[in-house]
C-alpha cells in the first residue's frame, strides 16, 4: 500500500495507570529513550501538574533524536476561557512540542459525568484547541468514549469529532475508552468518520477489554486513520490498551504500511519488550506474538521435521525480522529431528545413526514421563544431553547437604524464620566444607554453593537466581505428591536459562536445578574443572 501510518506511545501515562506498574522518573526517561531509539513517532510522557513524577519528568526531559514528546491534559474547565485554564497552561509551561488533549465525545457522558450543555462541551473541545494551535503546539484530541458515545448518539459524537478538526487538530483520534467494540463495529464506525474528517487527520485509540484492542486498531487503519495509539507490551488500565509491539510488525510485514520504523528498528522489537518487562521486575509472556519465547517454538517431532525442510511450514514471519530466533525444544514429543535440530543449535555435531541419539530421545521421554519438562529447562536439556556425550568436565562433586529450616520467637515475641545450609564438596583434590544462612532453604543453599565454589570460579559471582517456580505433580497424592522445580538465572547481561529438578522432596528437586545452574554457566564460559 506505501501509506505512513504513525505510531504514538501511551507507556507512560496510560502504563502507568495498570495496576502493580509504578514509574519512576528514571523509568520514564529510560522507556522514553529506547521508544525514541525503536523509531515511534510521538511518546505521550504523562500529565503535567497531575501528579510529582510527571512533573519531575518535564522539569527535565530526555532529549528525543527521532520522536515528538507530547504531553497530556483534558480540554479547559466548563465557565474558563482556555487561555486561563490552569490545567491547559501548565502544559504551556513546559517543553513538550505536541499536546495531546481529550474531551467528551459522547453525548451520554456529558450529560451524566459532566452535567454540563452538549453545546459547552464543543465549546470546551474548539476552545482548547484553538488555544494550543494559538500558542504554537501541535494540537491532538483525544475523542473520548467515541465508539460508545457514536453507538447513543453518532450525530453527537461526529459533531465533537468535527469540532476538534476544524478547530485545528492535526490528529483526532476516536478512543474506544471502555474496551467493548469489535472489530467490525470498529471498521464501519470508522468509514463513516472518514466521510466527514480525512484518514490521514484520524487516529485511534483502543482498549483490551474484549481482547480485541491490536485488532481494532488494524481495522480501524484499514478504514483510513493513519495514527495508531498504543503501549508496550499492551499495559494499561483493567485490561490494558492496544500492543503496540504486535501492532508495528502487523502494519509493517502483514498489510504493507510504511511507519518510522526502518527494518534494523523492528529487529529491536523482541529486546523493547523484554527488556520492558525486566524494567517493570515481572516475567515475560512466553506466548507473546512475534516477540515471546514461545513465537516460534517447535515442540512435536512431526512439526520439526516440517519446520526443518520449511520453515514456512509453521512460521508465519521468518523470527529474525523482529529479532526474535526459531527454538526447537525436547520433551515427550519429541523425535530424532528435535533431538537433531537442538544439537545443531548447540553446535553438537553428531550423526543422525549414531547410537547416542536415540538412546538419548528414550531418556528425554522416560525423565518427561517421571515429571521433568525440557521444553522449559533448555539448559538442563543441554547438561543431559553433553553429559551423555562426555562433554561436561566434572567442575565438583557434592558429598551431601544438609538444611535445616528453624521457626522460633525472639525475646519480643515476634515469629522468625531462619534456614541454614551445610554443604560438603570436592573440587579436584580439594574437600570444603562450608555453612550459610538464608532467606529460605534454597537460599540457603545458594549462598553456601557460592561460598564453596567462587574461590575457584569467580564468573560465578556474575550469576543469580532471577525466579524459582514449584509444580506439584501426582497432586493426588496429597503430601506425598511430586514436586517439579523450576529455577531461572541471570547473569546480568539479558542472558538467561532455566534448570530443572524433579523429587519427592521439593529441597532436593531445587537442589538438582541449582546444580544444572552453576554447571551450565561454568560450561557456557568456557571453564575448565579446578
Amino acid at each position: 500500500m506505501g501509506d505512513r501510518v504513525y505510531l504514538f506511545d501511551t507507556t507512560l501515562r496510560d502504563g502507568a495507570q495498570m495496576q502493580g506498574v509504578d514509574f519512576t522518573v528514571a523509568d520514564k526517561i529510560a522507556i522514553a529513550r529506547e521508544l525514541d531509539l525503536l523509531g515511534i513517532d510521538y511518546i505521550e510522557g504523562g500529565w503535567p501538574g497531575a501528579n510529582p513524577t510527571d512533573d519531575r519528568f518535564f522539569a527535565d526531559p530526555p532529549e528525543l533524536k527521532h520522536a515528538t514528546l507530547t504531553a497530556f491534559t483534558m480540554t479547559r474547565r466548563a465557565g474558563r476561557s482556555a487561555a486561563n485554564d490552569p490545567g491547559l497552561n501548565a502544559l504551556y509551561n513546559v517543553d513538550a512540542p505536541a499536546v495531546c488533549i481529550f474531551g467528551k465525545s459522547s453525548g451520554f457522558q456529558v450529560d451524566v459525568a459532566l452535567e454540563i450543555p452538549r453545546e459547552e462541551n464543543l465549546d470546551m473541545i474548539r476552545d482548547s484547541v484553538a488555544e494550543t494551535v494559538k500558542r504554537g503546539r501541535e494540537a491532538l484530541f483525544d475523542c473520548e468514549h467515541f465508539f460508545d458515545g457514536y453507538k447513543f448518539d453518532p450525530d453527537y459524537a461526529m459533531a465533537a469529532a468535527k469540532t476538534a478538526y476544524e478547530a485545528g487538530a492535526r490528529w483526532v483520534v476516536l478512543c474506544d475508552t471502555n474496551g467493548g467494540s469489535l472489530p467490525h463495529e470498529v471498521e464501519h464506525i470508522v468509514g463513516e468518520v472518514t466521510k466527514h474528517i480525512p484518514g490521514d487527520r484520524l487516529g485511534i485509540h483502543t482498549h483490551n477489554d474484549t481482547e480485541h484492542a491490536v485488532a481494532n486498531s488494524l481495522a480501524a487503519v484499514r478504514a483510513g486513520v493513519r495514527h495508531v495509539q498504543g503501549t508496550l507490551n499492551g499495559v494499561g488500565e483493567r485490561c490494558g490498551n492496544a500492543n503496540i509491539i504486535s501492532v508495528i510488525p502487523s502494519l509493517m510485514l502483514k498489510m504493507g504500511f510504511e511507519t518510522g520504523i526502518t527494518d534494523e528498528g523492528l529487529k529491536r522489537l523482541t529486546h523493547l519488550s523484554r527488556w520492558f518487562d525486566d524494567r517493570l521486575n515481572r516475567a515475560s509472556d512466553n506466548g507473546a506474538p512475534y516477540v515471546g519465547y514461545s513465537a516460534f517454538t517447535h515442540k512435536g517431532g512431526a512439526h520439526v521435521s516440517a519446520v526443518r525442510k520449511d520453515p514456512a511450514t509453521y512460521e508465519h514471519i521468518e523470527p529474525e525480522t523482529v529479532g526474535n530466533r526459531r527454538l526447537v525444544v525436547v520433551s515427550d514429543q519429541s523425535g530424532k529431528s528435535n533431538i537433531l535440530s537442538r544439537f545443531a543449535e548447540l553446535d553438537i555435531d553428531l550423526d543422525p545413526g549414531d547410537s547416542r541419539v536415540s538412546r538419548l530421545v528414550e531418556t528425554v521421554k522416560q525423565r518427561e514421563f517421571d515429571g521433568y519438562a525440557y521444553d522449559s529447562a533448555a539448559a538442563s536439556f543441554e547438561m543431559l544431553a553433553r553429559r551423555m556425550l562426555g562433554q561436561v568436565p566434572s567442575y565438583f562433586r557434592v558429598e551431601r547437604f544438609t538444611v535445616v529450616d528453624e521457626r522460633r520467637f525472639n525475646a519480643r515475641g515476634e515469629v522468625v524464620q531462619e534456614s541454614e545450609a551445610t554443604v560438603l564438596l570436592q573440587i579436584g583434590n580439594e574437600t570444603l566444607h562450608e555453612v550459610s544462612f538464608g532467606n529460605g532453604p534454597v537460599n540457603a543453599l545458594d549462598s553456601a554453593m557460592r561460598k564453596a565454589l567462587e574461590p575457584t570460579y569467580p564468573v560465578l559471582k556474575k550469576m543469580r537466581l532471577a525466579d524459582y517456580r514449584v509444580r506439584i505433580l501426582r497432586a493426588g497424592d496429597a503430601s506425598a505428591a511430586m514436586p517439579r522445580v523450576l529455577i531461572e538465572s541471570a547473569n546480568g547481561k539479558g542472558e538467561t536459562w532455566s534448570t530443572v529438578g524433579v523429587s519427592t522432596n521439593v529441597i532436593d528437586a531445587s537442589f538438582d536445578a541449582l546444580l544444572d545452574s552453576f554447571t551450565y554457566k561454568l560450561f557456557r564460559n568456557g571453564v575448565t574443572a579446578g
